[in-house]
């Protein structure tokens, strides 16, 4: 008897996303009509026509609120959970207790642990890092990453430390970021919230902290390895005014993409370069959940960068990755993106670094957090709620 959390669900090629022009997702009117973009395609690009089924295998389900997820040498996964708790998933799906070691986190909220990240000599040190929302003074919090060298029986971190902390700490339980990518020139990409609060978002803006930034430092000392280009700012900041940046990663040629949230529309991809502006709060392509604009309704400044794409309506946004593996030649190049809102697994082509088209997959599938590619091509969700599960994708009629 194949055991439940193993059993392969196929989807037909009619119900996935794919099949574009009939899901019609570009279809539902934005919340900012009167915006424009700054040039083609710089949202709702053509729906990408894409017949492929895809099977669906749940390697692990009960999870609470997965988040982050690292692939191991033996096939097996590193998870988190946004209640405090890292585990293992084996190669055939068994799911261990909480692994032991991990420094006190804040739970609330958006809160919890997050990401989970490790290197390609992780068979050697058994070093993780993982970023999470850590408690400060005064009941305030921030994100933060630590590191430590998990045990050969894989239950405990040992020699845990925090080797970086967001400032300031702010009296909020929302958009703390936050993922973390090994740039491959020595270096350990950060992404962090602004906070989410009218009176915090603004420091976006502000060099002088790591709100709303993006921050490069060493993966083994936390010391600042950014690029800022402006004299008064922290020297981990590699660029600045984004709003809540959850998806990050290298393309094909060592780029750093990154995704943010925006508000009620203006959903961002970005590729962030040293130095640069992009533009939250003064600058935004959504609208506050009020109605009402955010600021001064500015879709375009001056000295800040624009998006290389932006949705209205959201997708909500989760991690994001390059597909690099064989199971899906046609999608070689292409960006995936984990859909919290759209309940999918969106696919963009991109030519020249510019999006030419959009689908969304495996529409109905649930609040998509995370996104991998395993090293045999299968691509890995991690879907967000109460009873969370780790999802293997393959196409439909591949056996392994």
């Amino acid at each position: 008897m194949i055991p439940r959390h193993l059993l392969a669900l196929t989807t037909a090629a009619g119900l996935l996303a794919g099949n574009a022009t009939a899901q019609g997702f570009n279809d539902a009117p934005p919340n900012a009509p009167d915006q424009q973009p700054a040039f083609e395609n710089q949202t709702r690009a053509p729906a990408l026509a894409d017949d492929v089924a895809l099977n669906q295998t749940v390697l692990a389900d009960g999870l609470d609120h997965p988040w982050g997820l690292a692939e191991l040498p033996d096939g097996g996964w590193l998870l988190t959970e946004r209640s405090g708790k890292l585990r293992m998933v084996g190669a055939d799906g068994a799911l261990s207790d909480p692994i032991g070691g991990l420094p006190e986190i804040d739970t609330r909220g958006q809160g919890g642990l997050l990401d989970v990240a490790v290197r390609d000599d992780f068979a050697q040190t058994r070093r993780v890092w993982f970023s999470f929302a850590q408690p400060r003074e005064g009941g305030k919090t921030a994100t933060a990453v630590a590191t430590g060298t998990l045990s050969a029986d894989g239950g405990t971190l040992e020699g845990t430390q925090v080797i970086w902390q967001q400032q300031p700490a702010w009296d909020s339980t929302k958009h703390y970021g936050s993922v973390l990518v090994f740039d491959g020139q020595g270096g350990l990409v950060v992404t962090t919230g602004e906070r989410s609060n009218p009176d915090s978002r603004v420091y976006a803006q502000n060099v002088t902290t790591t709100l709303g930034k993006v921050v490069r430092i060493d993966p083994e000392s936390g010391a600042p390895l950014g690029d800022p280009g402006v004299a008064e700012a922290l020297p981990e900041i590699w660029s600045w005014g984004h709003r809540n940046i959850q998806g990050a990663a290298l393309d094909g040629q060592g780029r750093l993409w990154t995704i943010e949230h925006g508000p009620k529309g203006g959903d961002e991809l970005n590729r962030p370069q040293a130095g640069r502006n992009y533009g939250w709060p003064r600058v935004t392509y959504g609208i506050d959940y009020s109605g009402k604009p955010i600021g001064e309704g500015l879709t375009r400044l001056e000295g800040t960068e624009q998006p290389v794409y932006y949705w209205d309506p959201v997708i909500a946004p989760g991690q994001m990755t390059f597909y690099d593996g064989a199971m899906f030649p046609d999608w070689q190049g292409d960006l995936l993106i984990g859909g919290l809102k759209a309940g999918a697994l969106v696919r963009l082509e991109l030519d020249g670094g510019r999006v030419t088209g959009e689908a969304r997959h495996l529409q109905g599938i649930g609040r998509v957090r995370e996104v991998e590619v395993a090293r045999d091509g299968a691509i890995m969700l991690l879907t967000d709620d109460g009873n969370g599960k780790l999802i293997r994708v393959t196409p439909a009629g591949d056996a392994s």
